[in-house]
């Protein structure tokens, strides 16, 4: 059996990061797109022969009929709204992050895609970026020792804005760094080292013509004993190591983002013959303790391992590739870090 499978929205998002891993899946089918873009309606249609294009959800929903699957890909204040009309529509859904704008949101979906019965997981692809694979099988093999810092940086040069609602817009949107980013970071953080204790935030918008923040860092403690350090930001002019690990017998740097975005940027998809998510020799990361420090080869990236299991998932009864209440506790954090940030405060939990 092939999934049908119906993306809502076909900005970034719909295009780039879900419709090429979907349509390299043998088990999946990109039957259906939401958009009211004609440029992107065309887009869809030239990218995806015999694709059915509708210009709103309400237009999907009204007739689900062959469908088996929606991905909804559309600005975060309305991840939340549209999974839920997917789920009352008889679908399972696939919610690209921040899973929801608030925690009550978030509770809310989950109870009642539980009520429901239905399938509902998070994008949180960033766990299968190759710099995090590779630390992962480090820190699993113990190979670190006891991990006592994790540093984790997203950075970016952009002293001219964008515009759009993820500069321009408030809270409610879902807005800023701070959830773009820190949805990953943290994600990352959580999934390594489990539960957090206390959090500590500094948000700030350093560009005069925005209106929300744009150079956020995140304290965690978590109760293993592990400290996460976070930094996101638009404004580095410098881009620091997206991960440098302390552990009680050696450590980990990398620099650089993981090849996989680039790849779907340039119009790749994983079928296409060529090796996936590689990173050539000079790009590996460095392991061990001074003065004993050599590259480590990064694991191969493996975005599409998300669409595999979650077709493993609703065709052979597996678990969905990342539960929602690893996105819940996520929502958490971030609500916790705004309000140290308002509050000049630690929150402790």
């Amino acid at each position: 059996m092939v999934l049908e499978v119906a993306i809502v929205g076909y900005g970034l998002a719909g295009s780039v990061f879900h419709a090429p891993l979907i349509a390299a899946n043998p088990r999946m089918r990109v039957a259906a797109v939401v958009t009211s873009s004609a440029e992107r309606a065309a887009q869809a249609e030239r990218e995806h022969p015999g694709v059915r294009v509708v210009a709103t959800a309400d237009e999907l929903f009204a007739d689900p009929a062959g469908l088996d699957l929606v991905v909804v890909a559309t600005p975060n204040r309305t991840h939340a709204p549209l999974a839920r009309q997917a789920l009352d529509a008889g679908l399972p859904v696939v919610v690209d992050k921040p899973f929801a704008i608030s925690v009550a949101e978030a509770e809310q979906l989950i109870d009642h895609a539980e009520h429901t019965g239905l399938a509902l997981t998070v994008f949180q692809n960033r766990r299968w970026d190759g710099d995090f694979l590779t630390l992962r099988a480090l820190a699993d093999a113990g190979r670190l020792g006891q991990v006592r810092r994790f540093e984790s940086r997203f950075e970016r040069w952009r002293p001219v804005p964008k515009g759009g609602w993820r500069e321009m817009g408030d809270a409610a949107d879902g807005a800023g760094l701070l959830f773009d980013l820190g949805s990953h970071l943290i994600d990352q953080a959580l999934t390594l080292f489990g539960p957090v204790t206390s959090v500590y935030c500094e948000l700030d918008r350093r560009r005069a013509d925005i209106k929300t923040d744009d150079d956020a860092f995140v304290a965690l403690t978590h109760a293993s004993g592990v400290r996460s350090h976070l930094w996101m930001s638009a404004v580095a002019p410098q881009l620091g190591p997206r991960f440098r690990v302390l552990g009680s017998q050696a450590g980990y740097t990398v620099y650089g983002l993981d090849p996989q975005e680039a790849a779907l940027r340039d119009g790749r998809r994983p079928d296409d013959g060529i090796p996936w998510g590689t990173v050539e020799s000079e790009h590996w990361g460095t392991f061990g303790a001074e003065p004993a420090v050599e590259p480590v080869p990064t694991i191969a990236g493996d975005y599409p391992a998300f669409y595999t299991a979650l077709a493993a998932a609703l065709l052979d009864g597996g678990k969905v590739p990342v539960d929602p209440h690893d996105a819940l506790e996520t929502l958490r954090l971030l609500e916790a870090a705004r309000r140290s940030a308002a509050d000049g405060t630690v929150v402790v939990r």
